[in-house]
């Protein structure tokens, strides 16, 4: 519940982000940058060009929010159809697709993501792209595993018996039973990818000043780590209770829809 709480708030912050803020996130003020927590219309202080840190931590979010949830989606269904087809057809096309997933996932996560971004170049678009490029394949090989274990039961061949074609097989019997799985890794994977997308810009290749991101702002941060604290603090706590609470509601998830766990 924790989790799910700490999903919600983030999650809610993201959509009424305008109404929450309480400036604009992109406003500067000279004469008022570097002021401390708790000055007045400044709750989380000032960064080094003046601009409210508490709004630029409210719309930033927005950002892991999209980035999260539209890369899981895309890479989800992209990783879900190569896993159901790898999974059901076997053979030469199961062995070819292994072997590239096998390749992909020989490689650490961020350090492709980084290479890749740094190809495609800078800006959310291609941290998107780049994140789903990486991402599909830890549902490729999931689903892959859950559809060999379901493909040999009884009621997929009688199906098959009954003269129903592989694609209806495959998209009215399996899929529906390996839906599960893939709520409980998708919610493991947005966690996943918003820290992402923040390493991203926080090295500079992701979304770029002034718009305000979690990943940037710790960039930002780095350089005033010891006058003023508050700018890399707020942003990083962020990021790490929206982590913590999607990982939490991952596991309550997984430890409520997978019959496997006893209760």
């Amino acid at each position: 519940m924790i989790g799910f709480f700490i999903v919600l708030l983030v999650i809610l912050s993201s959509i009424f982000a305008p109404l929450i803020a309480p400036a604009d996130p992109n406003q500067a003020n000279r004469p008022n940058r570097l002021q401390p927590p708790g000055t007045p219309g400044h709750i989380f202080g000032t960064d080094q060009h003046g601009r409210d840190l508490f709004s630029r931590v409210v719309f930033g979010s927005r950002i892991s929010i999209f980035v999260g949830l539209v890369t899981v989606i895309i890479a989800g269904t992209i990783g879900t159809v190569v896993g159901l087809f790898s999974g059901y057809f076997g053979k030469w096309l199961d062995s070819v697709i292994m072997r590239l997933v096998d390749v992909w996932l020989s490689f650490p996560f961020i350090l492709l993501a980084l290479i890749i971004n740094a190809i495609l170049g800078m800006g959310l678009r291609n941290v998107v792209i780049t994140l789903i490029i990486t991402g599909w394949v830890i549902f490729a090989r999931l689903v892959r595993g859950e559809v060999l274990a379901l493909k040999n039961l009884d009621y997929i061949q009688a199906a098959k018996a009954l003269g129903q074609s592989e694609l209806k097989v495959i998209f009215f019997h399996i899929l529906p039973n390996v839906f599960t799985p893939i709520i409980i890794i998708s919610s493991l994977q947005i966690s996943q990818i918003i820290i992402a997308e923040a390493t991203i810009s926080f090295l500079g290749f992701g979304v770029q000043p002034p718009t305000a991101a979690w990943g940037n702002m710790l960039s930002d941060g780095r350089n005033f780590l010891f006058n003023a604290w508050w700018m890399a603090t707020f942003p990083g706590l962020a990021l790490a209770f929206t982590a913590l609470g999607l990982n939490l509601f991952g596991d309550w998830l997984r430890d409520t829809l997978d019959p496997k766990i006893s209760k």
